[in-house]
């Protein structure tokens, strides 16, 4: 995978990054996350500018979530019954993105990025309940901005052992995996706060 994934971004550079994620998120089956630690790990190297990494990156990605809303809205549920088999959008798929999105509301938008074959469906069926655009953007794209950072900032940091990732994903599956890097983050936060209390407490 690291040898086509390679040969993909030589030929087609940061341009290809847009097109894989807006293809990805759309509802094509591409390994996204695997996609994007691996560009998180080329940036470590110096093979890829990281700030045009993440910038093309969140393109991509902001991209195919509009276009999977914009679709919801144009067309709704015919489009998902005609075309969601050849997207491999089983009825399944789709029950529990519905019942995520009675449970939780918008917020499914921002989190369902982490959850592979509900990210796919989110925006198509907040299209589809004609929910206003400024609202899903709210959501939708705030949710980008941290799945992208997330996970190309893993690649970033693990280096050449980048392939953890793939290996925890599919260990402990992606929403465990999501708590996994929440919690880390948040004890990230609360390290730098204490310290940062600390010092200001310090003798003056």
């Amino acid at each position: 995978m690291e040898q086509t994934l390679a040969e993909f971004l030589s030929q087609y550079g940061y341009i290809g990054i847009i097109l894989f994620l807006i293809l990805g998120i759309a509802g094509i089956p591409l390994p996204d996350e695997i996609f994007m630690t691996f560009i998180g790990y080329l940036s470590s190297e110096g093979q890829l500018n990281l700030y045009l990494t993440y910038i093309s990156a969140l393109t991509g990605s902001i991209g195919g979530i509009t276009l999977s809303y914009v679709l919801g809205t144009r067309f709704g549920y015919p489009l998902l019954k005609r075309y969601g088999s050849k997207l491999f959008i089983t009825r399944r798929r789709l029950r529990i993105t519905q019942f995520l999105f009675r449970k939780y509301g918008n917020w499914v938008l921002f989190f369902g990025y982490f959850i592979p074959g509900v990210r796919h469906l989110t925006a198509y069926l907040a299209g589809i309940s004609k929910l206003s655009y400024t609202r899903f953007g709210m959501y939708a794209y705030c949710g980008a901005v941290v799945w992208c950072a997330t996970f190309i900032g893993l690649g970033y940091a693990l280096g050449s052992s980048w392939e953890l990732v793939f290996h925890f994903l599919h260990r402990l599956g992606p929403v465990v995996f999501l708590v996994l890097i929440l919690a880390a983050g948040f004890a990230a936060w609360y390290w730098w706060a204490m310290n940062q209390n600390r010092a200001g407490s310090g003798p003056k």
